[in-house]
């Protein structure tokens, strides 16, 4: 259907050249455009549904009180699970903290989940596949598991802003949704205005690169510098992603022109991962609540653990 409406705007409406550069750029752009937008708005109008039934601190009552292993296990899942915007990370630290869950558990939250957002893995399992869309996930769940486990072993306590250890419960809730079906579509269409709000030019962004990358970057040039088995391709993706001001679901479309292009998987996964994870307006966020020092232990075991995957995923697939 997508790529029906591309081929009927770009080659017969606007008559480009299926064999020139601008026509396949273009038509990535719109098929792309159209098919990503049509799952973000359906995606998140669901998940806003579930959103509304479990609240911030529904999920800090079941990580409550359990053995480690057990808290982490239930914390990695809530995290890939729970559609929760980076605006909740502060909330959602504070009231784990209140609640005397251990730092590595809630980092382990953290990592989650924004690296595993739901949307943009329905949407990579729509336009990529599902196979590595369960690799991501599968990756993204291994990193957070002992991301916050390694986050454990330096005592971040001691780097957690002295405000937080004081703030009461009632401070760190956030509202609870209306719970009636009425009250619970009402929430669904916020959450759709708010996130595609909030994110719709970076994803057009993120397309816009795609495109340029799929129409304009010769297969050559991307075999010789990015899809070569370099050693340095996945720390180079994962530095790219840093401060690339996006989000998993804006990075798709990059991801897919560079699978096209030849490049291997792991430095896709790393690069799409950097982005969802370490990105500069995530790492502010969370910098309210802790210091520079477990900032950047924080940046610096997420880094390695890409790197890590994304040797690991080319090595497998040579």
């Amino acid at each position: 259907m997508f790529d029906a409406l591309a081929n009927f705007l770009v080659y017969q409406g606007l008559g480009l050249d299926p064999s020139s550069r601008a026509g396949p750029a273009l038509h990535f752009f719109v098929m792309d455009l159209a098919k990503i937008f049509t799952l973000l708005v359906l995606i998140i109008y669901l998940m806003g549904l579930v959103r509304a039934m479990i609240s911030p601190e529904r999920v800090r009552g079941f990580v409550r009180n359990r053995p480690d292993w057990q808290a982490r296990g239930m914390a990695v899942t809530l995290g890939a699970v729970t559609p929760f915007c980076s605006c909740s990370s502060v909330p959602l630290f504070i009231g784990f903290v209140e609640a005397g869950i251990p730092l590595g558990v809630t980092f382990s939250f953290l990592i989650a989940s924004p690296m595993i957002n739901e949307v943009a893995v329905v949407i990579l399992a729509g336009i990529l596949g599902w196979k590595l869309a369960i690799l991501y996930v599968a990756a993204g769940l291994l990193v957070a598991w002992f991301g916050g486990i390694v986050m454990q072993r330096f005592r971040p306590e001691r780097w957690v802003e002295s405000y937080v250890w004081k703030i009461r419960v009632g401070q760190a809730a956030l509202p609870e949704p209306d719970p009636s079906l009425a009250g619970r579509h009402r929430y669904a269409v916020g959450e759709v205005r708010e996130i595609v709000g909030r994110i719709w030019k970076w994803v057009v962004l993120g397309i816009g690169v795609g495109a340029l990358f799929h129409g304009f970057v010769p297969a050559g040039w991307v075999t010789e510098h990015l899809a070569g088995g370099n050693w340095f391709d996945v720390p180079a993706a994962v530095a790219l992603g840093i401060p690339l001001y996006a989000n998993a679901t804006g990075v798709i479309p990059v991801a897919e022109a560079m699978l096209t292009k030849g490049v291997a998987i792991g430095t896709t996964l790393a690069l799409m991962m950097s982005v969802a994870a370490l990105s500069l307006p995530e790492m502010l966020i969370l910098r309210k609540v802790i210091k520079w020092q477990a900032l950047a232990l924080f940046a610096g075991v997420l880094a390695t653990a890409f790197i890590l995957v994304g040797w690991g995923f080319n090595i497998a697939t040579l």
